[in-house]
């Protein structure tokens, strides 16, 4: 699927807004800097990835592994000595195969320990530390947001399928998480929230071996993708915190 344009703005969190994207190397997270780079509120933007590569500026990317949160910690002062606070943190990192390590189950007869723990590290267990370091740099005096890249299969009531146990259960736990970070959010930023995001299925390395099931109208590209969560980040208030909502604005049940 395309777009006729992919312009967005982020207006309803106001001027010069300084935004981080954690996961910026991967298809979502590349397409969400292009387009944010171009959104005119957006003052500073910061990239964050396990891998920086050497043609790439210190000062673009910043080093992230969620295997260790010293590097998350790092990085979260690093943007505080640069600009102070932010207003958007994304989450676009995660998992959903890694070789033999890491596959979609047919059946439980293929869970593994090893698979559980890979994916909870990378969907759950990540983004929950992000939080844990970021969440006190969002701006106390305007609108701000924490968002995590999600998953309809996360859904517990949306479940009608079956199978893809660690996948299912890690985003399923990361909903859990957004949902609880936004209660506590609340009380310290009343003005923040914190939500789970829904792309789609989009054209990545992450959905490349399954998209023979995808439908070809609703295959998406990176841009058309990240054009849509910017917008529904732009719609939303303080008072969808704790949810989780698609790329074109509904609320997906927990």
């Amino acid at each position: 699927m395309t777009a006729l344009s992919y312009q967005v703005g982020l207006g309803s969190f106001g001027k010069k807004i300084n935004v981080a994207v954690v996961g910026a190397s991967g298809g979502i997270g590349t397409a969400l800097v292009n387009q944010l780079n171009a959104c005119p509120e957006v003052s500073s933007l910061f990239r964050l990835a396990r891998s920086v590569q050497a043609n790439r500026s210190a000062d673009d990317w910043i080093p992230v592994d969620f295997d260790n949160e010293e590097t998350i910690k790092t990085a979260a002062n690093a943007v505080a000595r640069a600009v102070g606070s932010l207003h958007l943190v994304i989450v676009t990192a995660g998992i959903l195969h890694d070789g033999e390590l890491l596959q979609p189950e047919k059946s439980w007869e293929a869970i593994s320990a090893q698979a559980f723990e890979r994916a909870f590290r990378i969907n759950a267990s990540g983004p929950a530390l992000v939080a844990k370091h970021f969440l006190p740099l969002l701006s106390e005096k305007r609108k701000t947001a924490f968002a995590a890249i999600s998953a309809r299969v996360g859904s517990i009531e949306d479940n009608q399928l079956g199978g893809w146990y660690a996948y299912r259960a890690s985003k399923a736990a990361l909903n859990m998480l957004i949902k609880t970070l936004a209660i506590e959010l609340a009380r310290k930023r009343p003005q923040a929230l914190c939500i789970g995001l829904h792309p789609g299925s989009v054209d990545t390395p992450l959905s490349k071996p399954f998209q023979r099931s995808v439908p070809k109208d609703g295959l998406f590209t990176p841009n058309y993708s990240a054009t849509n969560l910017i917008k529904v980040l732009n719609q939303l208030t303080p008072a969808d915190s704790g949810g989780l909502y698609a790329w074109d604005g509904s609320r997906i049940p927990a």
